[in-house]
């Protein structure tokens, strides 16, 4: 099978809809497949040999304000590049610029496209306009609605497609590697450095944005015999080291480094609402470790209160206290939860997933052909 890969965002970029891309891309060529990836071309190109298969990358620009998000500029690329890869269905993953490009190609070839949804665009627009959910919808159900078939990754994002009148819409979850992420990669010394007076680790892994509201963990910052950790990078940097005094932040981490720090937290915690999934969830989950996190979107597939973690309110900033404050005095329960994670998510594999995703791919290709016939 030959599958366009048209994603706005691909390695060495970090985030959850590049990390996905490349899983997917990973995944089809093991099984012997022919995938291109089609994406925005950045500052930083992967090191020779990275990629999984060919990557043909689109001229972008910064988004204003935003620099780690790129934005395609118009241009032929995709379409030539879709025509002459010969493809026989096109997988638009998180589309919104380029992915509109990329059905558009699909359309005028003939090709089945299949729209994988990743972004909560309208919580963006309520929380950088404070409006614009409406037009968000909108252009959301424009692009899903010209697809073959719409793959959220969660019941929450299932039901809120389905509810703005997306058709034809099926849920494909995400995966995880719980090899690298895994509770054996407790650092005692890494704990000793980010707590040297054995305060409770409470840590935040993700993009440092107005959307994922990490300032909601000031409280937690001021309780005694805490120490907040923050991984990661983005435009909320600067407010965010004013906001929680204390707080240890240890920039954006990859790979056996980031899964030492998962799995040398105490708690972890996810402050922000608008997630279809939350991979750093599952990723903490995998780690060993107890979650926090908002009761809405994805977290709650993932989250089984009172068994693998606590959900609060989403944007309390006292409830996410009061939770952290409960599992800092009840060791047991943080020892239950955590084997409680670590079990509900070990098999939920990027090979399983990965073999789900090959299954629509594959009904959506019949169901093109007896339209055919």
């Amino acid at each position: 099978m030959r599958v366009a890969i048209v994603t706005e965002s691909f390695p060495p970029d970090v985030n959850g809809v590049a990390h996905c891309a490349l899983r997917t891309a990973e995944h089809l060529a093991r099984r012997g497949h022919d995938p291109l990836v089609i994406a925005p071309a950045g500052p930083q190109l992967p090191e020779p040999g990275q990629d999984p298969c060919p990557v043909v990358r689109v001229p972008s620009l910064p988004l204003p304000g935003y620099p780690q998000v790129r934005v395609a500029l118009p241009g032929r690329r995709t379409a030539a590049a879709i025509a002459a890869h010969r493809t026989d269905i096109v997988h638009l993953a998180s589309p919104f610029v380029l992915g509109v490009r990329g059905l558009a190609a699909a359309t005028r070839l003939r090709i089945p496209a299949v729209a994988v949804y990743q972004t909560d665009l309208a919580g963006y627009a309520k929380t950088y306009l404070n409006a614009g959910e409406a037009a968000a919808w909108r252009r959301i159900r424009g692009v899903h609605t010209g697809a073959a078939r719409t793959l959220a990754p969660s019941t929450a994002s299932v039901s809120a497609l389905e509810g703005q009148g997306v058709p034809r819409v099926h849920l494909w979850p995400r995966g995880v590697d719980s090899v690298r992420f895994h509770p054996g990669h407790r650092d005692e010394e890494l704990r000793r450095e980010l707590a040297p007076r054995g305060e409770l680790i409470v840590g935040y892994v993700g993009r440092l944005a107005a959307e994922k509201q990490v300032e909601l963990l000031a409280e937690v910052c001021a309780l005694p015999g805490v120490r907040v950790v923050v991984v990661g990078d983005g435009p909320s940097l600067p407010g965010l080291k004013t906001a929680l005094p204390g707080a240890v932040f240890l920039g954006r981490r990859t790979g056996d480094d980031l899964a030492r720090i998962y799995a040398s937290l105490d708690v972890f915690c996810h402050t922000g609402p608008f997630e279809t999934f939350c991979q750093t969830v599952q990723e903490a989950m995998a780690s060993g470790v107890p979650v926090v996190a908002p009761a809405a979107g994805g977290p709650l597939d993932l989250v089984d209160h009172g068994r693998t973690g606590l959900l609060v309110p989403p944007g309390d900033a006292t409830a996410v206290r009061v939770a952290v404050q409960m599992l800092h005095a009840d060791p047991r329960l943080r020892v239950r939860f955590a084997a409680a994670a670590r079990a509900a998510v070990a098999a939920r594999t990027w090979e399983a997933v990965g073999d789900l995703l090959l299954d629509h791919y594959a009904q959506v290709l019949v169901e093109r052909q007896a339209v055919a016939a």
